[in-house]
């Protein structure tokens, strides 16, 4: 499967990481890095079928305890939607 990153999923991802870095070590860095990767690994073998939402196609699977990726299945596709801190208000969730 083609992974394909939203402009929102890049900006979620990388604020994410500015925070860790400003906030916590490179340890937690490069394991939301390192975790990131492992759910791309999955997502393109086509292991997709993690806890859908209440929106079409649309599923959500917990990067680290902290930040959950939300990704939709799209024309043999997927589509990186948020990288979505769990401490936000999620009514505030929007793709």
């Amino acid at each position: 499967m083609v992974i394909l990153w939203s402009e929102r999923a890049k900006i979620d991802y990388w604020n994410n990481i500015e925070y860790l870095e400003k906030e916590w070590t490179l340890v937690e860095v490069y394991n939301f890095m390192d975790k990131t990767d492992e759910l791309m690994e999955l997502l393109k073998k086509g292991n997709v079928n993690f806890k859908p939402t209440a929106y079409l196609n649309t599923f959500q699977v917990p990067v680290v305890p902290q930040i959950t990726l939300y990704y939709r299945i799209k024309n043999n596709a997927i589509e990186l939607l948020r990288f979505w801190n769990n401490y936000q208000d999620l009514n505030q969730l929007s793709f």
